[in-house]
């Protein structure tokens, strides 16, 4: 842990103001040994007042104790941090004039920079459609060896991290809050999750709590680190409606996954797709955005091959499961089955890989899911 890094950080200045520092030395510790240690004023601006003031920011965050302090406990719980001019710092957020000029991190940081990334946004408060959307699309996505990254907010955030564990894939987790404070709480194992197979980031100092005005500052990383970003589900005033503003500001492909009209959980996207967003309609969509091919060799024979091998419980089970997730209650009433043996059926079509199960205790095909997230040749 570099002291010189977490004290730049925690200078009281814009970012802005910070890149432009930064990029006039090689690091941090040489901008420290040009003004603290040898007691000088560096010229940044024309107007030598300001630089004045610069100058006594950069003294009033200088305390050796206490970044000693801070540097020792990030050790302890694993934290890591890199500056803009390091060479494991996120390429795509070398774009702008705003981003975070230090960045702190638990994980693998260096995948943001070896493949394609796609961030996936949404509501917190979001309906079972958008949790199953958010977690299908980010299975398929990672499966294919694209980067996930998501906010790990309540609703939409934590079902495309959740999609994206759950097919080893990797994905990267950005903070409103210190990197060491987990937020919502209920996610605590999650996080651990995230550190162990992606990237937690954060820009913030380590203990900053998860102020609300942290939330929208951080969304333009979520979006700068991205190739294209996806909005599953949005109300008017969603955040994640924020995120996309940013995006096409940074000059990035915005997507969004359409939804009923009478929902109002689908009010922002839908917005977004009449002011001239992306539709998402399959996974075809947005891998022509990516620019890359996306196939499912023989999945369709493969799949019926597995089915001749089910049982007649399996496949009276398996011929009520469709396209749009029902859920075990509905299958319980349709097939009369014991609900212990009922549980045990399904966890054996699980293990076949013919159904999946999403949240709330809904069941939906694994081959109707790719059906519908397919491309046009498969």
């Amino acid at each position: 842990m570099n002291i010189y890094d977490l004290w730049f950080c925690s200078i009281k200045l814009t970012n802005k103001i910070k890149l432009n520092i930064i990029k006039k030395f090689k690091n941090t510790q040489e901008i420290w040994m040009n003004s603290i240690y040898e007691n000088k004023n560096i010229n940044i601006c024309e107007n030598n007042i300001q630089n004045i003031k610069l100058n006594r920011e950069f003294r009033n965050a200088w305390n050796k104790d206490k970044l000693e302090s801070i540097a020792l406990k990030c050790y302890e719980k694993g934290i890591n941090v890199v500056n803009f001019n390091d060479d494991l710092y996120p390429s795509k957020l070398k774009n702008y004039d705003n981003s975070p000029a230090v960045l702190f991190y638990i994980g693998n940081i260096s995948e943001l920079n070896e493949k394609l990334n796609v961030s996936i946004v949404g509501a917190r408060k979001c309906s079972i459609y958008g949790k199953n959307a958010a977690e299908i699309i980010s299975r398929e996505v990672s499966s294919n060896g694209i980067n996930i990254v998501s906010g790990m907010a309540r609703g939409i955030d934590t079902c495309a991290h959740r999609g994206c564990i759950m097919t080893n894939g990797y994905t990267c987790a950005v903070l409103g809050s210190g990197i060491d404070v987990i937020y919502p709480a209920e996610n605590k194992e999650l996080y651990r999750q995230i550190s162990k197979k992606g990237c937690v980031i954060s820009e913030f100092m380590p203990g900053t709590p998860p102020l609300s005005y942290n939330f929208p500052i951080r969304n333009r990383i979520i979006s700068g680190l991205c190739d294209v970003l996806l909005v599953v589900e949005a109300g008017k005033r969603s955040g994640a409606l924020i995120t996309a503003d940013i995006a096409l500001e940074q000059g990035k492909n915005v997507m969004a996954v359409p939804g009923s009209i009478f929902s109002y959980e689908s009010k922002g996207t839908n917005k977004l797709i009449k002011e001239g967003a992306y539709p998402f309609t399959n996974l075809q969509d947005l891998f022509e955005l990516l620019n890359i091919e996306y196939e499912i060799k023989n999945y369709k024979a493969k799949t019926v091959e597995k089915i001749s091998e089910l049982n007649n419980y399996q496949k009276k089970i398996y011929g009520i499961i469709g396209d749009t997730p029902v859920h075990i209650d509905d299958i319980l009433r349709i097939t009369n089955i014991d609900i212990k043996q009922l549980y045990g059926l399904l966890f054996e079509l699980q293990l076949k890989k013919q159904i999946i199960c999403l949240s709330g205790n809904y069941y939906v095909r694994t081959v109707n899911k790719n059906n519908i997230l397919e491309n046009k040749s498969s």
